[in-house]
């Protein structure tokens, strides 16, 4: 029999490649710098993977001129010069912020340019009228990595159980917090002290308050919250409460509870209707949330007919969230080059309804109360009372041996209550001539 032809073999075997799809990448920061890296060493990989090359074509920083680069790569400080170039097909906008970053965008869609964004203000702030206008000019507009860096949080929510209905969804969403915390419980430490060990390692920024205030947080939940609700949700819509007033003595506490301490971004079905809210909570040491610690980012979501699914990986860092900024640009690309007509909202959702807020205070929870006081007879019966008056219920009284009788730590835990009834009783608790400080309080969440 005649032999086949090695050659022919050889050349079927070779995929069919189409012409390559070029990317401008503009910012070259954390982000910038980790997708560049990713495009780079694992140029092949991805062309195997698409069938065509995702060829960075141009980059744009402040600094770029002075770095060293591949000479087919070309270079600019002005990101103007990107999105107007004829020869790019995605613009991907690592700038961050809101005010540069909205003006790159608008520009690219305007010379019709994709766009793949890890802007997550930005986009909790004004991603869908961006979408809008992304889709009547025909281009596409992606954001995994908006949220949750490593986590494919987005295309979970758009795709992975887009069938099911979501009733509840919690997360742990800022990793420089949970390294806060965590580090807190596990050497007894203060926030001041973890906090400033956090900035010389990287994790927080000189200044940390979009962090540690819950401000990062809260424009992640609202990009989720859309996602998996269909409800047009900006920040100001959600109760935000930071971190800032957790101490050592509340892990403590929280010990002898069985629970720990986690910043919490929850969003609730309800019968009033959805409930967002981003502050400490107390959550159940058995429960998987609990286990999620130092820089890390986890997601829970509970479906109607699916039950439980968790996520979970890093929440930053250059090359998970570069890992996240290139996969986008990949399905991108595959929409150019295919010309889907059909294009999936990265909100999940072809329109999104009009979120009408529901105030946090009608929840129902148990609550951790913790004290400072100025030592002296009678302060218990005087907040029993207050609780009293308000129909709350005490459900326990913690305190650690002290001798600071001048500035003493004490626990009152209570049965579930609003926390509108809670408010109104810490709010005439905290008058008070013997507090050293409002009183700190905070949800105990069920087991999720």
């Amino acid at each position: 029999m005649p032999r086949e032809d090695a050659s022919v073999n050889a050349i079927m075997m070779v995929p069919l490649m189409l012409p390559d799809v070029n990317v401008a990448l503009i910012g070259l920061g954390n982000v910038g710098s980790g997708a560049l890296s990713i495009l780079t060493e694992n140029a092949e990989p991805i062309a195997l993977k698409l069938g065509f090359r995702l060829n960075i074509r141009m980059i744009c920083s402040r600094s770029v001129m002075s770095g060293t680069f591949p000479p087919h790569i070309a270079k600019t400080a002005n990101w103007q010069d990107a999105v107007s170039h004829p020869d790019i097909h995605i613009v991907a906008e690592l700038v961050g912020g809101t005010e540069v970053a909205s003006e790159i965008i608008e520009a690219s869609i305007r010379h019709g340019k994709s766009v793949v964004t890890a802007n997550k203000e930005l986009m909790a702030l004004c991603g869908k009228e961006i979408w809008d206008r992304a889709i009547a000019a025909g281009i596409n507009l992606a954001m995994e990595a908006s949220v949750a860096g490593g986590i494919p949080i987005h295309a979970v929510l758009r795709e992975g159980i887009s069938g099911d209905r979501i009733t509840a969804l919690y997360g742990i969403l800022n990793g420089t917090s949970n390294y806060i915390l965590t580090e807190m419980e596990r050497r007894g430490d203060s926030m001041e002290t973890v906090l400033a060990e956090a900035q010389q390692l990287g994790y927080a920024e000189a200044d940390p308050s979009a962090d540690i205030d819950g401000f990062d947080a809260r424009s992640k939940l609202a990009i989720l919250s859309a996602l998996a609700f269909g409800e047009r949700i900006t920040p100001a819509d959600i109760y935000v409460e930071g971190i800032r007033r957790v101490s050592a003595i509340d892990f403590k506490y929280a010990t002898q509870l069985g629970h720990t301490i986690r910043l919490i971004g929850a969003a609730r079905q309800t019968p009033e209707g959805l409930i967002l809210s981003v502050r400490p909570t107390l959550i159940r040491r058995s429960t998987i949330l609990a286990n999620v610690h130092g820089a890390y980012n986890a997601v829970w979501v509970k479906g109607h007919y699916g039950g439980d699914t968790f996520y979970y990986g890093r929440g930053a860092g250059s090359k998970p969230t570069g890992v996240a900024v290139v996969s986008d640009l990949m399905r991108v690309a595959r929409e150019i080059r295919s010309g889907s007509p059909e294009r999936v909202s990265p909100f999940a959702h072809p329109r999104l309804g009009e979120y009408k807020p529901v105030s946090v205070t009608l929840q129902k929870r148990p609550y951790y109360l913790r004290f400072r006081v100025d030592d002296r007879p009678g302060i218990l019966a005087t907040l029993a009372g207050i609780l009293a008056a308000k129909h709350i219920s005490l459900d326990a009284v913690l305190q650690e041996p002290s001798d600071a009788k001048h500035d003493l730590p004490f626990v009152i835990t209570l049965e579930p209550t609003t926390e509108q009834a809670m408010r109104e009783a810490v709010h005439e608790m905290s008058v008070l001539d013997y507090m050293r400080e409002p009183p700190l309080a905070m949800p105990m969440e069920p087991p999720l």
